[in-house]
Formats: structure tokens, C-alpha cells, sequence
């Protein structure tokens, strides 16, 4: 992979480090830790200047969030409520008003996640799906997500340039930082979904068993 995208970036420059950031926020797997530290490195045994490289991956971070966002947007929350209002779903312990209450949250304080966010790996990416289900200003969600990427790019092209023909260094240091964090997402999962077994879908469960109690006592007593 890494030497594809020197390949790429070699030959296309400036386009190849837009293209490749546009597709790391659409399919987050692809590691902006690699792609930025490398970009900044060309700017030391190419053409390529900083400010140009750091322009070309902000555009292209700006412009893949905005089909992440696009996606979010489709899941309307009316559409989310009806999905979430399914047997199936009711009996994970989900509700129709969880939505109604996660987007009144989004609303309120959840905005800065949107420029936080960007500025964290991982979810640097998938922040602009609720963005984009809660209906957030477009306007507002341009200006945080260009400052995010603005700060986030700006940093890693400037560790590989300073890095120079060592810019592996950062990829390997800022890797190691997401592997971190990742764990750190991990643990929280697990703790959440420890959270939503014990207080949404065992009372989810009770709740059908006694329901299933009650009408079948209420046959029982009806054929009597």
C-alpha cells in the first residue's frame, strides 16, 4: 500500500493527495496517518510546497466528509424511528423516541464534535454521519469540518516534511496513537453495550415475557 500511494502521489501530485484524503474519509480504513506524513515528505524532493499539500488534502477531507454527511442525511430521523420501532429492534431494547432524544443531544451540544472530531482518529471520519441525520447547517458543518482538517492535515504534513526522508517515523508514531485510540474506543464499546444489556434489553425481554404470560392467561380465562 505504501508504495502505491508513492507511486500515486508521485505522479499526480497534489490531485493523487486530494483524490486519496477524499477516499480515506469515505472508507475510514484508509490511513490519512500514512497518506499526509508522505505528502509532507514530496514537498523536501519534489515540487510540491507545504501550503499547496496541506490545500489539496484539506479539499479533499472537506469534500469526503460531505458523502458521509450526505449519508446521514438519508437516514432521516423519521426513517430511523421506523426502523428502530421493529419487533426486532424493540427487543434489543431500542426505542422509537432514542432518536428524537440523540438528535435533541446532537443539537444542543453536539455540534463542537464535529470540529473535536476531526481531529481524532477513527472517528475523525464517521462524526459527519450524525451530523448529517441531525440536520446540521450545512454552512456550520463546512466551517467546523475546514477547521478540523485544516488543523489535523496542517500537523502531519508538517512532521513528514520537517521528517523528511525519515516521515516513516511519524506514520509509525501517529499510528501508534490511533492503535490507542482505538483501544480506548473498544473499552467504551464494551462498557456501553455491558450498559444497554443490563438497563434496555433484559427489561425488553421481561417486559415479552410477562406480556406473553398476560394474554395467555387472558385465553385461559376467556375459553373458561
Amino acid at each position: 500500500m505504501e508504495a502505491a500511494f508513492y507511486d500515486f502521489i508521485n505522479q499526480f501530485g497534489y490531485l493523487a493527495i486530494s483524490a486519496l484524503i477524499f477516499l480515506e474519509n469515505v472508507f475510514p480504513p484508509i490511513p490519512s496517518e500514512l497518506i499526509l506524513p508522505l505528502s509532507g515528505f514530496f514537498t523536501t524532493s519534489t515540487d510540491l510546497v507545504l501550503p499547496g499539500v496541506v490545500a489539496a488534502a484539506t479539499v479533499g477531507s472537506v469534500t469526503g466528509a460531505f458523502v458521509l454527511y450526505g449519508l446521514g442525511r438519508i437516514l432521516s430521523r423519521e426513517r430511523l424511528s421506523s426502523f428502530l420501532d421493529t419487533p426486532p429492534m424493540r427487543l434489543l431494547g431500542f426505542k422509537s423516541d432514542d432518536v428524537t432524544h440523540a438528535i435533541g443531544w446532537f443539537d444542543r451540544k453536539g455540534q463542537l464534535t464535529v470540529l473535536v472530531c476531526r481531529c481524532v482518529p477513527v472517528v475523525r471520519s464517521l462524526i459527519s454521519i450524525p451530523a448529517g441525520t441531525a440536520r446540521m447547517s450545512p454552512v456550520r458543518f463546512s466551517l467546523y469540518t475546514l477547521a478540523g482538517s485544516l488543523v489535523w492535515n496542517t500537523v502531519l504534513c508538517v512532521l513528514g516534511a520537517t521528517a523528511g526522508s525519515a516521515w516513516q517515523s511519524v506514520t509509525a508514531e501517529a499510528e501508534w496513537i490511533s492503535d490507542i485510540v482505538k483501544l480506548v474506543i473498544l473499552a467504551a464499546v464494551v462498557v456501553v453495550l455491558v450498559w444497554w444489556f443490563v438497563r434496555r434489553i433484559l427489561p425488553a425481554l421481561r417486559e415479552r415475557r410477562t406480556g406473553k404470560t398476560t394474554k395467555g392467561a387472558d385465553r385461559d380465562h376467556a375459553d373458561a
